[in-house]
């Protein structure tokens, strides 16, 4: 293909992810259920050129922006209280799901080796970060599910991706150690974690030192990229590593990022993971038909393939229920004996977080990478589409219904303090500064209008967005004072939030709220 019809192609693809995500809208279906079949059917029309996704540009294009993007706004407090919960799903769900998956296929197929089953396990079992934000969007659920779902979605990439390459050299080598095999997995993980951090932490040195705000957004939107491919280059999870990276520069950036810098970085960001998230599903629906075309089209497919495909989506997704109940099981009789720490999700978080394990980009690009030496290639790959269309059209369309009528309820605590009441606490900040600038060194009143104004948000809470007075004397003077209450504003905001008495939905709510001032004051000072 010609450069220019790739350009054109791709401005296609983006005239036709517009057309399929308002064709969601208006049908209520998850955009992401509209993009996959509208791209598997427009990828058979007559004419229509082939497009062929590579599996390592795929991955590195796709998973690292869409990793930063769920970790940069997870919950941190939330996901280190659910860690261990997290962990069961991301590495107990995903090994055990490969492991049941393994067994179905080598039944169904004895012919296969038992290292190809379990490579074929490792590429369905675990859940896609992209799939679940993507069905997600726009349904409430509990703050404990939310963020078993979120963590879970962030880890099991890693997990599933270290079983695949330990199964495809037992496979090709026909040699396995369980003892080599889990100090390798340690190492990855351990090792994912730390270049993360490193990674992290030269970000945060670049970014306070960078005076330039479009350097400084371009080094943030670099972030993940450069976390991913630092990992990948010394053999640690490439993963996790992004993953840290994101969770580390979600909390430091309140505190090194301008209102400025993020308001405009968050709007190039959000654009970013649109399009990208959207780009994926239409790929993958494309993909389909050079898979087809491989094995000599949709009637060639073998009838035991067929069984294949059946078994393995079964497999799937009864593996996840399975291991689910049974966690809510071992916890239900930790509670009996006395464990508080022990709290069961209940039989209605329980389902939805069992129904909610559609797969995606991982699952689609992992087989594409399988050598073409490897026994059962082709089967798994088109396993691999039937689990992928099988979980993003029917668990992800019937989600939303699924949580309506279950109707799961929120039974972890509240932060000790909602959001009038963090408001407050800001708005108290904000007098104090307002109250000794508005006077002069020698105590004569400067600022009248505005010490005014403050005393009234103090006493009423709806005035506190209010625009200041007209232009005035010493304009200037008059937003300085006004930036730095800001600021002690927002050095309150991360002051409660750091000490664990807001959520950080409050968080990013008020910051917001805090960054629209700061810029407003800074257009009309004329900076």
């Amino acid at each position: 293909m010609h450069a220019v019809e790739a350009f054109e192609l791709v401005l296609a693809l983006l005239a036709l992810v517009i057309g399929l995500h308002w064709l969601a809208l208006k049908l209520r279906w998850p955009p992401a259920t509209a993009l996959l079949v509208g791209g598997g059917a427009l990828a058979f029309i007559p004419g229509l050129p082939a497009i062929t996704l590579d599996p390592e540009l795929a991955l590195v294009l796709f998973l690292p922006p869409l990793l930063m993007d769920g970790a940069y706004y997870t919950a941190l407090g939330r996901f280190r209280r659910h860690l261990p919960g997290i962990l069961s799903l991301a590495v107990g769900a995903v090994v055990f799901t490969t492991l049941v998956v393994g067994v179905v296929a080598h039944m169904i197929l004895p012919s296969l080796p038992w290292a190809a089953c379990f490579a074929l396990g490792a590429i369905v079992s675990p859940p896609d970060a992209v799939s679940a934000r993507a069905v997600l969007k726009g349904v409430h659920l509990p703050r404990r599910l939310e963020a078993l779902l979120e963590g879970e979605s962030l880890l099991n990439d890693a997990t599933g991706l270290i079983l695949f390459r330990f199964a495809v050299a037992a496979t090709l080598s026909g040699v396995f150690h369980t003892g080599e095999a889990l100090q390798s997995f340690a190492f990855v993980a351990i090792g994912g974690v730390a270049v993360g951090a490193v990674v992290a932490k030269g970000w945060v040195f670049l970014a306070k030192r960078l005076n330039d705000r479009m350097l400084v957004m371009l080094s943030t939107i670099l972030l993940c990229w450069a976390a991913y491919l630092a990992g990948e280059a010394v053999h640690v999870s490439g993963v996790i590593a992004t993953v840290t990276a994101g969770l580390a520069m979600g909390w430091y950036q309140h505190e090194i990022l301008s209102a400025e810098i993020r308001l405009r970085a968050n709007s190039a960001w959000f654009i970013l993971v649109f399009v990208l998230e959207a780009l994926v599903f239409i790929l993958i629906g494309f993909s389909l038909r050079a898979a087809i075309e491989r094995i000599g089209g949709i009637t060639a497919i073998p009838l035991a393939w067929v069984s294949m495909m059946v078994a393995v989506v079964l497999a799937v997704t009864v593996a996840r229920f399975v291991w689910i109940f049974a966690s809510e099981a071992v916890l239900e009789t930790a509670r009996k004996f006395g464990i508080e720490r022990a709290r069961p999700l209940g039989w209605r978080q329980a389902t939805v977080l069992s129904w909610a394990g559609m797969r995606g980009v991982v699952t689609l690009a992992v087989p594409l990478t399988l050598p073409t030496e490897m026994p059962g290639r082709d089967l798994m790959l088109v396993c691999a589409f039937a689990v992928i269309f099988v979980t993003v059209v029917v668990q992800g369309s019937s989600l939303g219904l699924l949580i309506r009528k279950v109707a799961p309820v929120d039974a972890d605590p509240p932060a000790q303090m909602a959001l009038p009441a963090a408001e407050g606490a800001m708005a108290h900040a904000r007098s104090e500064v307002v109250e000794r600038l508005a006077y002069d060194e020698d105590g004569t009143l400067i600022h009248p209008m505005m010490l005014e104004e403050h005393r009234k948000r103090m006493r009423f809470m709806e005035r506190y967005t209010a625009e200041p007075a007209a232009a005035m004397d010493g304009l200037r003077s008059h937003f300085d004072v006004l930036l730095q209450a800001i600021a002690a504003s927002r050095a309150e905001l991360i002051r409660i939030h750091r000490a664990g008495l807001i959520e950080d939905e409050v968080l990013h709510e008020l910051e917001r709220d805090l960054d629209i001032e700061e810029m407003a004051m800074i257009f009309q000072r004329g900076d």
